[in-house]
């Protein structure tokens, strides 16, 4: 089901028509089976590249298309509900750029970020470390500083596009004053000593790569480093704060998509003489499951209002997140049941939604931390 969209303009209303074109015959008629051989979309990625889409919310000066958050959000909707993994990808992609466009020089955005933004490059986000997931302050990958290069040692943990990606925005410690000790460096992919460990064995987004990235003594130019020696963990949380409501919108492209799902099969599927979704019990189940994605869908576009404004969004980003996740589990939980013993089955979609909706409620903070940042930010408030 088309969602209606209250668009800003005409050139808004073509992006969105050109991104629904591309779900439905380039990425959709591929997810079931991407998914199920663990085979990334590289090529998908590419094609995105091409249309314009890796670069959607930053300045056309250096690449982007300079489009507001709440229009770039929907595309991420659109992606998603086609299929999760790119859209995951394309959030993960513009959040490894945010730290060089917000934080970089001029020379360096000159230098880097068009080609980041072009569409030949993918994006990964190196913060997390076996130790250091939700405790991010306490991240041990060592770069030290020797000559005009930052040698760096450690490993980062659960990395989308490990091993996949052109380049690593990396969370670095540059001294052991705990999170003012954290800086940020610009890694290319094929530095010497940067390597990828075997891929993770997921639960569900089979097709993103979730890898651990080792350094061993990669030498990484000291002009590649982002901003000062330690705001590395200012960034990094500011990035969040972005990514957060990428995350939010993923979530409502997945849970509208398991409700479309849900509908068509409540339609087609009789018992009893008449179409089930005509029996009060699946009529509640499924306005209560419109209900939750409705909700969700405004909560994240609010978010991205104020951060178009210039208001702040922190509280908000995370409140789309933990709203939007949660209504994902819940709503692909009931299309399964809707489906009944056909929704467990792989022969229609709904039990691969259900277990990709899970790990939305895990990265770029789980959703207890959601809460705690909340709960911080009304105290505060």
């Amino acid at each position: 089901m088309a969602v209606e969209r209250l668009l800003p303009d005409t050139e808004a209303e073509d992006l969105i028509a050109l991104v629904r074109d591309i779900a439905a015959n380039e990425l959709a008629p591929k997810a079931g089976e991407y998914e199920e051989k663990e085979r990334f979309p590289r090529e998908e990625f590419r094609l995105l590249g091409r249309s314009g889409l890796l670069g959607l919310p930053y300045p056309e000066q250096w690449g982007g298309s300079g489009v507001s958050y709440e229009v770039y959000l929907q595309v991420l909707e659109e992606i998603a509900a086609a299929w999760m993994t790119v859209g995951v990808g394309l959030s993960v992609h513009t959040m490894s750029c945010y730290a060089l466009a917000e934080y970089g020089t001029d020379e360096q955005r000159d230098q880097f970020l068009a080609d980041m933004l072009g569409g030949d490059l993918l994006g990964a986000y190196a913060l997390s470390e076996t130790h250091a997931g939700s405790d991010a302050a306490a991240l041990s990958t060592r770069a030290v500083l020797d000559g005009t290069d930052y040698v760096v040692t450690g490993t980062k943990a659960w990395i989308t596009h490990g091993g996949e990606a052109d380049f690593y925005t990396t969370m670095v410690r540059t001294s052991p004053d705990g999170g003012r000790g954290i800086s940020c460096l610009l890694v290319p992919a094929d530095t010497p000593g940067l390597s990828a460990s075997a891929p993770e064995r997921k639960m569900g987004m089979t097709a993103s790569t979730t890898a651990q990235m080792n350094f061993d003594q990669a030498r990484v130019p000291a002009s590649r480093r982002l901003g000062d020696e330690g705001i590395g963990l200012k960034m990094a949380l500011s990035a969040l704060n972005s990514g957060r409501l990428g995350i939010a919108a993923c979530a409502v492209g997945l849970a509208q998509a398991a409700l479309d799902e849900a509908i068509r099969y409540a339609k087609e599927r009789s018992q009893f003489g008449r179409a089930i979704i005509e029996f009060q019990g699946l009529e509640f189940l499924l306005a209560d499951m419109a209900a939750a994605v409705e909700s969700a869908r405004a909560t994240y576009l609010e978010a991205a209002r104020r951060r178009d404004r210039g208001l702040p969004f922190k509280r908000q980003a995370s409140i789309a997140k933990l709203v939007s996740t949660e209504a994902a589990m819940k709503v692909t939980t009931d299309a399964v049941q809707v489906l009944g013993g056909a929704g467990y089955t792989k022969d229609f979609p709904v039990e691969r939604f259900m277990r990709e909706a899970k790990v939305p409620q895990i990265f770029e903070g789980t959703n207890q931390i959601q809460r705690m940042v909340i709960a911080r930010e009304l105290r505060n408030a």
